[in-house]
């Protein structure tokens, strides 16, 4: 039971590492060196015409009431008014606390998840966006026409919260939707966007997560804007989250708009809903986007109460890394062979002419999988270092050609391929 956990465990991380759930957008960088004069085989085989500078970031949402993270690890930059939001150039990696008991988030929630993130030291790896989801306001909007705080959940306002995670040097995210009411039939923010974006930026919320529900028809394309022109308009940088859950394919349009979008449902703790979000979103890996990326990192726990297991994968910097690595070109799944496509090889390339490779095991019994140097785009003659992210140990100093391994059943490894000459250099 503990080693299915781990895996599934595992399994979230390089899903979010290599599909796009999220994509983040910014402005189109300058070409990365690596990618100058790369004719063949990588700009073949991975997109690179449409790549960014992505900065992989942990967040923390309070979803349905609880609590959730993101990671800014470089400053925030201003974007082009007329078509984003000032927001910080790289993916988010970000932490969902679903809820469990049908409640409400509630301001000491929220403060002791915080708190947590200090003392964990995940605050320190990057994890310092604290976002509220759904249910923090009250049914109803006040006589003059403003959301008003839960006033059980929040006796203090949400000015007093958002001043006390800024305090821990943390960020505070908020949740409203482009729809007349939200998924828990709060008020929502459709028609209402410049008095809600002034209020959001009155009380010094960083980040705004924008739902779907209650949408009343009308197109995303023409809902979505309006609030990222207000919050634009406010002078204050918040990070702009759309959540139209995939339906309209928002990585063809919403790249102008807000500064991530999601590109598939829900996750849900099941096989079916991981391997479902990852093959959807697969084809979009092909197609950068405007400025598309390694997507954000969801971690789906209370971290006041997590397991060893669940806190060494969480924090794996190696595999924070690969998220952040600043050449920003979004893996694929390259090859797929064994009953009904079931061995797979996922892959991407990094900065330092590197690769990253996870082999990943959708089979109900363990198997040997192989990644070959041309389906990844490596001259076959070339020999690459192999290092194991997750023993954090070099499985070998001099491999060609190609890289194995046996992985159990629906589990998955990941690998970052080095040119040999890096290493000797390195010494």
């Amino acid at each position: 039971m503990a080693a299915d956990y781990v895996k599934a465990c595992r399994l979230t991380v390089i899903l979010y590492v290599y599909v796009t759930a999220v994509a983040v957008s910014g402005r189109l960088l300058p070409l990365h060196p690596y990618l100058n004069g790369q004719e063949k085989p990588i700009a073949k085989i991975y997109d690179i015409s449409n790549r960014s500078l992505i900065n992989g970031g942990l967040s923390m949402f309070c979803t349905d009431g609880i609590a959730g993270i993101s990671l800014d690890a470089i400053s925030t930059k201003l974007l082009s008014r007329k078509q984003f939001l000032r927001s910080s150039l790289y993916s988010l990696m970000v932490y969902l606390f679903i809820r469990k008991h049908k409640i409400c988030i509630q301001l000491i929630v929220i403060c002791t998840i915080a708190d947590a993130l200090i003392t964990t030291g995940l605050a320190k790896l990057g994890y310092n966006y604290v976002n509220m989801d759904d249910c923090w306001s009250e049914p109803t909007r006040n006589s003059e026409g403003k959301m008003v705080p839960d006033s059980k959940a929040f006796p203090s306002g949400v000015k007093a919260l958002a001043d006390y995670v800024h305090s821990k040097g943390l960020k505070l995210g908020i949740y409203s939707d482009a729809g007349l009411f939200t998924c828990q039939v709060r008020p929502g923010s459709l028609k209402h966007e410049y008095d809600d974006a002034t209020l959001f930026a009155s009380w010094g919320i960083d980040y705004l997560k924008y739902d779907n529900c209650f949408n009343l028809g009308i197109e995303p394309e023409e809902r979505y804007p309006p609030m990222r022109d207000a919050l634009n308009a406010t002078g204050r940088t918040i990070f702009y989250s759309l959540c139209e859950w995939g339906v309209n394919d928002p990585a063809l349009w919403a790249g102008k708009i807000g500064n991530s979008w999601r590109t598939a449902d829900d996750i849900e703790d099941t096989w079916e809903s991981m391997t479902a979000i990852a093959d959807i979103n697969n084809k979009w890996a092909a197609y950068a986007g405007l400025v598309d990326g390694t997507a954000p990192l969801l971690i789906g726990c209370d971290v006041r109460n997590m397991t060893a297991e669940t806190y060494e994968i969480l924090t794996n910097e190696e595999v924070i890394a690969v998220d952040q690595d600043p050449l920003g070109v979004q893996g694929r799944k390259i090859h797929t062979y064994g009953p009904d496509g079931c061995y797979q090889v996922w892959a991407g390339p990094l900065t330092g002419q590197r690769y990253v490779v996870a082999l990943w095991n959708r089979c109900s019994k363990p198997a040997t999988i192989t990644a070959e140097w041309a389906a990844i785009g490596i001259e076959s003659s070339a020999s690459y270092s192999v290092r194991d992210l997750w023993k954090h140990e070099f499985v070998s100093l001099n491999s060609k050609t190609s890289v194995s391994a046996q992985v159990d059943a629906h589990a998955c490894e990941m690998y970052i391929l080095a040119p040999v000459t890096l290493i000797h250099a390195a010494a």
